[in-house]
């Protein structure tokens, strides 16, 4: 029976380990990690992740082919393939801070799978690695093998968060790099029998290990610059009085370009766009590409304006400031269906109210008090590094309060952030909101979610992203 092991039980590792198992009953998987707290989670009924469709999956097959262990030597040892899922922070301070990849932890993956193995391995690149991290850990690898023969493959994630289980069950593609040495492609052969299992062979696409790694940062480019785009015509489309969703829509019908990722919003988040593209730039500075990685470095630039805007848009209107008032942030995760908070833009615009001394009563479904105060009190890129190598009890952040209703966090405020496009926030019952809030009462919709028209019958002042301004909001011009 041909073993799997991943270490690394985070948003890719799980789910991903989850459905091979699901899908291949023939072979035993484990998922590694040295957090025991995460673990227990994992063998628990309450998983660590919400993601829709995970808990069905795992419960399945825990227990089967499927163990959650923080035996990590045991279970590389016994495996005949080790996927490697572990975290790939910026670097904050050194050659590259601010951009490159921090390899720390997975280099010494690399030198504990080199240490305990005892059998030929595949190593398979699951965590978005720079391109060329490949060639590095095979010099671990190959250095550190006392014979041990190691082939490393890399086999990027497209996963969508709120979409993982069922991007996983029909991929658009399944993306395997390796060597063109007989080993590499027997290497790839290996893990390309484990997907087609349940993916089309046509889907499964074999390249070259580095064109595997670029095709993911690659990817994730494109997307957030759409993004970026969208939220670029949302600004002049709020200066000239057009409507973004109907220039997005007419844009959208041709095909060319397509419908997808062409909502405007407060901005984007998650935790590869941001991570990515600054991983994009500075390969291309290493490479004497300045020019390139200024374009790929404007789109990031692009989505740090939408937010400071969108921030600058809400003191404004309220009279130029909103010291000691209350402000209620509907949703807090990056988008739906996700308790995420990974670069949520949520943590900038919360930030900047606090730093005008807002008073702050955040809700969201899927995101606790705990980690809210640890996303707002922890520096830049911080989130990226395991929960326990994290500032211990971050200091909570006081004017934050924390709800479990949208009612309680709307009631007395003077205004309404939408931050997350939860469908419960379309259906609320706006009337009694704006009965129990001060007055004027403002909504603010960083993600285009609720009926304006509706709510200024009500009686609230609406600012939607690149939509008509209302007349109050054109009296009060949101200095960017």
């Amino acid at each position: 029976m041909v073993k799997i092991c991943c270490i690394g039980a985070g948003y890719v590792g799980g789910p991903t380990m989850a459905v091979i198992a699901l899908k291949c009953p023939n072979i035993q998987v484990a998922v590694v990690d040295i957090s025991t707290a995460r673990i227990n989670a994992w063998n628990s009924d309450t998983l660590p992740i919400y993601e829709p469709g995970l808990d069905e999956v795992v419960k399945k097959c825990r227990g089967k082919n499927l163990s959650f262990s923080t035996d990590v030597e045991k279970h590389v040892a016994e495996s005949d393939m080790v996927f490697v899922s572990v975290n790939t922070p910026t670097k904050t301070q050194g050659l590259g801070a601010g951009k490159a990849a921090d390899l720390t932890y997975w280099e010494s993956a690399a030198r504990m799978i080199a240490d305990v193995a005892k059998s030929n391995k595949i190593v398979v690149e699951k965590s978005t690695v720079p391109v060329k991290t490949a060639e590095a850990i095979e010099k671990i690898l190959t250095h550190n093998s006392k014979g041990i023969n190691f082939s490393i493959l890399s086999n990027p994630e497209f996963l969508a968060e709120g979409t993982a289980i069922s991007d996983l069950l029909n991929p658009d593609r399944v993306l395997i790099g390796g060597r063109e040495t007989p080993e590499g492609k027997k290497a790839i052969e290996a893990l390309r029998d484990v997907y087609a299992h349940w993916v089309p062979v046509d889907r499964i696409l074999c390249t070259n290990l580095w064109s595997a790694e670029l095709s993911k940062l690659a990817a994730n480019a494109f997307l957030a610059q759409r993004i970026s785009s969208v939220n670029a015509m949302s600004a002049l489309c709020e200066a000239t009085g057009a409507d973004v969703s109907q220039v997005a829509h007419a844009v959208g019908k041709d095909t060319r370009i397509g419908p997808k990722f062409l909502n405007a919003s407060v901005g984007f988040g998650g935790s590869c766009f941001q991570k990515d593209i600054l991983n994009l730039v500075y390969i291309c500075e290493c490479n004497g590409l300045p020019e390139v990685a200024t374009y790929w470095k404007q789109v990031i630039k692009v989505n740090d304006y939408q937010k400071t805007r969108f921030v600058n848009r809400i003191v404004s209107s309220m009279f130029n400031t909103v010291s000691g008032k209350k402000i209620a942030v509907l949703g807090f995760a990056f988008k739906k269906d996700t308790g995420d908070t990974r670069e949520t833009p949520a943590i900038d615009v919360c930030k900047g109210l606090i730093g005008d001394k807002a008073k702050l009563s955040i809700y969201d479904p899927q995101v606790n008090q705990d980690q809210i105060q640890r996303d707002l009190s922890m520096k830049k890129f911080d989130w990226d590094h395991p929960v326990h190598l994290q500032p211990m009890s971050p200091t909570s952040v006081k004017d934050v309060s924390v709800v479990w209703d949208a009612y309680t966090a709307t009631k007395d405020a003077h205004g309404i952030c939408i931050l997350t496009e939860w469908d419960e926030f379309k259906n609320l019952d706006y009337q009694k909101i704006f009965n129990d809030m001060q007055k004027p009462a403002f909504v603010f919709d960083g993600r285009n979610v609720v009926d304006a028209e509706k709510l200024r019958k009500i009686g609230f002042i609406v600012y939607s992203i690149g939509k008509p301004l209302d007349d109050w909001l054109k009296d009060m011009p949101a200095v960017a």
